[in-house]
Order: structure tokens, then sequence, then C-alpha cells
């Protein structure tokens, strides 16, 4: 099911070099969306870390815990029921295998779309009569992500100082966004499934393998269980302490692009163990597929880094690659010799 097993370091055995390099950064680095300095942490954030907590997001947590409920539900339904809303195609159920590329792992997922009625027609043979509920809690939540992704994007070009505040956000307001939601689960992982690891004492294996996430931001809520890792400059996995209260975001590598590699998409994954599930939310901030992903005028300084390239194009070939591949390296300019 999954290769391999990977440990579990802690921001506290991060590599000397990069603490010393930061010596004033806590991580993770938290923005209080409530106050005047939170559009410039943003931006010291995302050049740093590519990632990034937010507190005081708004989202009122009735609606979290809402759709939290009913994704557990659907996730301890019988395997034979969750079935019938998949395989994803590209939205709908998932278990273990990952896109279509041999990417596997310890997760079980629905990939969800905008069009609530699209979204209907392939959960309904799941569910039954019981959608009307998740359906209510799901575009509840959506909309709040959405309206709290839109204060992130403005208070992101702010703090670039771009005259036009919402060059970002209006990416997602726009009628025609390709923005989705991924409800993740991962099981408790039971010895048997777990392979010998002499680093990590078998503890943990792959939930989610490595890899950068395609799009503008994703904004992500999980229960109180552990699991996510970043990947530090220094190639340094850290594990994330999990809080149920928050949102974390994730800079995707279409940020990369427009703002012409002054902010860096972020390599994650997630680790699952042996006692506790783990129940992620994420938000996933598309422009719409016709959009050209291009370094924004006011932040290019130089020549631009990237080929210019629509999200339909750079999604396509995004997701015919495997996850722990660089996704960009297709779309970089090769400097002359």
């Amino acid at each position: 099911m999954v290769s391999k097993m990977l440990s579990k370091p802690t921001w506290e055995q991060c590599s000397s070099s990069y603490i010393s390099s930061c010596k004033t950064t806590t991580f993770p680095i938290v923005v209080d969306l409530s106050k005047p300095e939170a559009k410039n942490i943003i931006v010291k954030a995302c050049e740093e870390l590519g990632f990034f907590k937010v507190v005081n997001h708004g989202v009122p947590m009735d609606t979290v815990y809402e759709l939290e409920s009913e994704a557990t539900k659907f996730f301890s339904l019988p395997l034979h029921q969750k079935h019938k809303a998949g395989p994803p195609n590209p939205f709908g159920y998932g278990n273990k295998k990952i896109g279509t590329n041999g990417d596997e792992g310890w997760v079980e997922y629905l990939h969800l779309t905008n069009d609530q009625d699209c979204n209907s027609t392939t959960l309904s043979p799941a569910f039954g009569h019981n959608l009307d509920k998740f359906s209510c809690a799901l575009s509840d939540y959506m909309c709040a992500a959405r309206k709290m992704g839109c204060e992130i994007l403005d208070l992101m070009a702010e703090g670039l100082n771009i005259e036009e505040k919402n060059v970002l956000s209006k990416l997602l307001m726009d009628k025609e966004s390709d923005s989705v939601m991924r409800l993740n689960h991962y099981p408790p992982c039971p010895p048997e499934n777990r392979l010998n690891n002499n680093d990590d004492n078998g503890e943990n294996m792959v939930g989610f393998g490595e890899h950068t996430d395609p799009q503008i931001i994703s904004l992500l809520r999980s229960n109180n269980t552990s699991g996510l890792q970043i990947c530090l400059k220094d190639k340094t996995w850290v594990s994330v302490p999990p809080d149920h209260n928050s949102f974390f975001v994730i800079v995707g590598d279409s940020l990369q692009v427009m703002t012409n590699g002054r902010f860096q998409s972020v390599r994650h994954r997630v680790l699952a163990n042996e006692l506790k599930s783990r129940l992620s939310m994420i938000y996933f901030v598309s422009p719409p597929l016709s959009e050209k992903i291009v370094p924004l005028p006011s932040l290019m300084k130089g020549k631009s880094l990237y080929k210019e390239f629509t999200w339909f194009e750079y999604k396509n070939s995004a997701y015919a690659t495997r996850l722990a591949e660089n996704r960009l390296a297709h779309f970089e300019k090769i400097a002359a010799p």
C-alpha cells in the first residue's frame, strides 16, 4: 500500500543553520487577521516558509464542526457504501490510490467541486437521504473558507505593496474559479500494515506523500491530531503542532509563479500513526481555467523566471506527474549559457 515510513522530527530538531538564520521566527509563524501588522507577517511567512497559521480567521467554529461531523459520519460508513461515491473522476470518493500515476497512501478522501449539483450527483448513491445535511454543511464551510481566503489574499497584496488590492482575491471570487475542496481521512494504521523502519521504530507511515500544491494557496484545517509536516529550505522535515481551532495556509506553485519566485511553494506530507485518526479539510484556492499564470507586473524585478501558461495547462501537467516531482520544472525558463 505504502512504500515506506518516515521519521517525525519536531521544530526543535531543525538544523542549527536554519534556526540561526531566523532567530526571531517561531514555528509556525502565526498571523492574527485582526491585527494591523497581519499583512507584513503574511509576506514574511510566505518568503521564509511558504506556510503559516491563521487565528481570528472569522470562520464560525460551528460551521467547521458541522462539516467535520458530517465527514466523520461518511468515513465511518462500510467501505462498500463509500465506494458508491467513487472512483474519483476527478470528483468523488477515493481510497489509498492518490491520482492515476501510482501514488498511494494510508488515506481515504472525498474530492469535491464548487458545483454543489455536481457533488450531489456524485455523492447521492453513497449518502442516500442523508445527503442534504452534508451538502448544507459543505456549502456553508466553503462559503466561509472563500471569504477568509479573500481576506488573506487582499492582505498579501497589501503587504507586497500592490496597488490593485484585489489582484489575487478576484481570481477566487470569479464565478469561473476552479477552487475545489478535499476531505482527507487518515485512519489509525495497525501494526501489521506498518513496515519495519529502524529510524522510526515503525511508529509512522506515509499517509499522503510529499508534494507541493499546484494552486494559489491551500486553506487547511484538521482535527486535533498530528501528522502534517513541512519541508524547510534546508530540506529538514518538521512536524506542525495540531490546532483544531486555527487554519494553516500553504503557498502553492501558482503563487510562486505570480510572485516570480519571491514566495516559494512548500513541500509537505502527512504521516499516519497507529492510535489516532486524522481528518483534514482543505480548500484549494484556484483561478479560472483560462487564467494566465504569470508574474504580476508590479513584482517583476528583471526577467520572468517562468514561461507563460494557463491554469488549465498547468493543472493538466501537474496531475500527470507523480506527487514528489517538481511540477514547475517544465515551465521554468532555462538561462542561456
